[in-house]
Parts: C-alpha cells; structure tokens; sequence
C-alpha cells in the first residue's frame, strides 16, 4: 500500500505535484452543481455528505503528511482531527459515523478554505521531495484515498437525491455501459493462477502478497446481466420465491419489503430508474446496478449459474478473453469473503488500518463502475462491501 513505483524522488516530483492538484480539484468539481443543504445532508449510516468527503480527504493529508513532514505544522484547525477522522482508531477520536450530517458547522466554505490552505501547504512540500521516498508513497497513497472518495461522492448524493419526491438530478453525466453484440458463456481450464499485484506499480495492501491458486475449470458469462433480464427475474416473482435465496438474503427481503432494485420505481406496466438526471425510464440493454451481494446471489440461482471467485474473476481479467464491461460499468460481486491473501501483512501505523481491519462479513467485488475514476482500479484490485449494500454501481457477472 505504502510502496511508490521506483525512480528518483526529484524526478517524481513533478508529475505528482500536477496528479495532486488535477485530483483535488477533481473532487470539488464533482460538487460543483450541488447545494450548500446537497452537501451537508446524511441519507444513510452508510453513506456520507459530500461535505464531509470534501473534509476528510483534506484531513489525510493534512494528518498523515503535512503533521510529520511540514516544518513547524499547525493544524488549520485543532477541531478538524476528531470531526474529520473516518475509522483510523490509532490517530485518536472520532466523530459518530451515523451522525455526519448533523455537522452543520464547520461550513461549506469552510471545509472549502479549509482544502485550499492544505492544498496550497501540501504543493510546497512537494517542491522540495528530497530524500523522502516515504512521503511521497504517503501521497501517493492519499490519492488513490481521495479518487475512492470521489466515488463515494457521487454514489451517495445519488442515494440523497433518490429520497426526494421530486427526483431532482444531480445533473453529472457519466458514461452509460450498455451490451454490444449477442452474448454467451468463455470457458476456462482447469490449473493454478497467480492473483494479486505484480511489484509493477502502486497497489492497496489488500492486492498483496501476489500467490499462487488452484481454479477447477468453469466459464464466465461475456457480458454482465442487462436491466431486461433482472426484469425477468422481477416479473417471474424471484423477490417472492425462497428457493432461490439465502436465508440471511430472505430474511433481508421479508425484513425490508424488497421487491425490485434500489432505484427501480414502477411507471405503467414498465419501470423507471432513478439516475444521476433524475428518473427515467428503465434502459433495459444496461447493465443492472444497485444491486446487493444477495439479490445477485439469487438472480444468479433463479438463473441456472452462480457468481464467480475473485480467483476466478482476476485470472479471466489478465488472460485477454474476449469479456466485456469487466471495467466501467458496475462492481461485480463475487462469491468470495473478503479475506487476506496468504502471507498478508498490513502497513505499519495508522496506515495498515487501511483495508486490513475490514477482513470479515464482507464481500469482494471486482472490475469498477462509471463512477470509479479513471485509471483508479485494474485487474487486482479488491473492492468489498457486506452482503446487503447495494446503493453503490454493483452488478452481476454470472459463472457456471
């Protein structure tokens, strides 16, 4: 996680100076056409406000860098350490994470001064990178941090949005991954692969150490699962049939009344979707989205398949099978629980809190969404969220 791809610190400099402002800038940008009462309001435990993703990406830098490498560091405000600090029990106190958009103070301007000051302080130290390999693999670290963030962002003002009975539009336009030609199924041998980074790059501690794993032959389905075909599923009562679900999925169902995906609305005899423009109709070539590990579980049951490993999933990734839409369209669950790799072992500090505490009651998705940066995720990347989020781009991928 911590690693910085090898070459002269010097040399780095530069280019990394430019990533970081374009990302920070990136970030404010993707609030651009919200309100200061869009940025500040909370929707779910689950999900955030933009402002405080706005917050809190600043506060990494400024805790993790600026406080250890700035000469004479003050903090731009003492307060920020507690209201700012997401899961990192080793740095101090938090802020309830249920609780966030009850933090009308500080302001949006505010958090917004607040980027600019640790912005303008982060690019000086960046002029003078001279012997600090470390730091620069921090920095490194923080966008990568910052571009999940701008995810999120986007994930949860949709979520926000969604709760309004006038399905306003969030207004950004990202690019929609709809299926090419006819589908069908690519098998792959039975044999040992090798999963997770290569040394080739920057990775998330959770992509290492690169090993070794048996898969039995299997195939995967060359294209996610469209819209049309959930709504098949949909119309032949799969959220009402119980052979095809598990048990803790009909629970859930039977719990929380689910009959359809999360921003399915019914419109007629069709459906409607609510989107980042607000609701539409249903595009029913689209890869369904929103969708939890169980809905995907059972779809995949209803279907005659399965989900696929993250072992499975990865391999089929770095072979150059003809498989579309593993990347920019949705996060694909697997049936894999997120789990260490053999031989893990998390950063030192604060820092090795990353990913590693996070290893139980979740699983793995894999591949990104139209919501993931570009260049942010590549083939060993391990995404992971427990078994009933679906607020997040998540689609099916089926296996057999």
């Amino acid at each position: 996680m911590l690693k910085h791809v090898e070459g002269a610190a010097e040399a780095a400099a530069p280019g990394l100076r430019g990533h970081f402002s374009a990302t920070r800038q990136h970030s404010v940008a993707l609030t651009a056409g919200l309100s200061a009462e869009d940025c500040g309001a909370q929707s779910m435990p689950d999900a955030s406000p933009a402002k405080w993703h706005l917050a809190h990406t600043t506060w990494f830098f400024e805790t993790f860098i600026l406080e250890r490498f700035e000469a004479g560091f003050r903090p731009f405000d003492p307060a920020f350490r507690v209201l700012f600090n997401s899961y990192y029990n080793g740095v101090g106190e938090k802020f309830t994470r249920a609780q966030r958009g009850l933090l009308t103070r500080p302001s949006l301007s505010e958090v917004l001064a607040y980027r600019a000051d640790v912005d303008a302080r982060m690019l000086n130290l960046l002029e003078r990178p001279a012997g600090h390999r470390e730091m620069l693999a921090l920095v490194e670290l923080g966008l990568q941090h910052e571009q999940q963030h701008q995810e999120l962002i986007v994930t949860d003002v949709k979520h926000l949005l969604s709760l309004n009975p006038l399905a306003p539009a969030y207004g950004l336009r990202l690019p929609q991954a709809g299926q090419g030609g006819a589908g069908g199924w690519l098998e792959f041998p039975a044999g040992v692969v090798e999963l997770g980074d290569d040394g080739g790059g920057f990775c998330f501690d959770n992509e290492t150490p690169r090993h070794r794993q048996f898969t039995e032959a299997y195939a995967l389905a060359s294209k996610l699962v469209t819209n049309a075909e959930f709504a098949e599923f949909v119309a032949d009562g799969g959220y009402g049939r119980s052979e095809f679900w598990l048990s803790e999925g009909w629970d859930w169902v039977q719990g929380n009344r689910i009959a359809h995906p999360l921003y399915w609305r019914r419109a007629g005899d069709g459906w409607a979707e609510f989107t980042l423009q607000g609701a539409v109709a249903l595009q029913p070539d689209l890869a369904v989205s929103h969708i939890s590990y169980f809905e995907a579980a059972a779809y995949a049951a209803w279907a005659g398949a399965r989900l696929p490993t993250e072992a499975e999933w990865e391999a089929a990734a770095q072979s150059g099978a003809a498989l579309e839409q593993m990347f920019g369209a949705v996060w694909q669950w697997t049936s894999s629980a997120y789990a260490p790799y053999p031989g893990f072992a998390p950063a030192a500090g604060a820092v090795g809190e990353y990913n590693g505490k996070f290893m139980v009651n979740q699983y793995v998705l894999r591949g990104s969404s139209i919501a993931t940066p570009k260049g942010h995720s590549g083939p060993t990347y391990r995404n992971f969220f427990p078994a009933h989020a679906r607020w997040q781009f998540s689609g099916i991928r089926l296996a057999k």
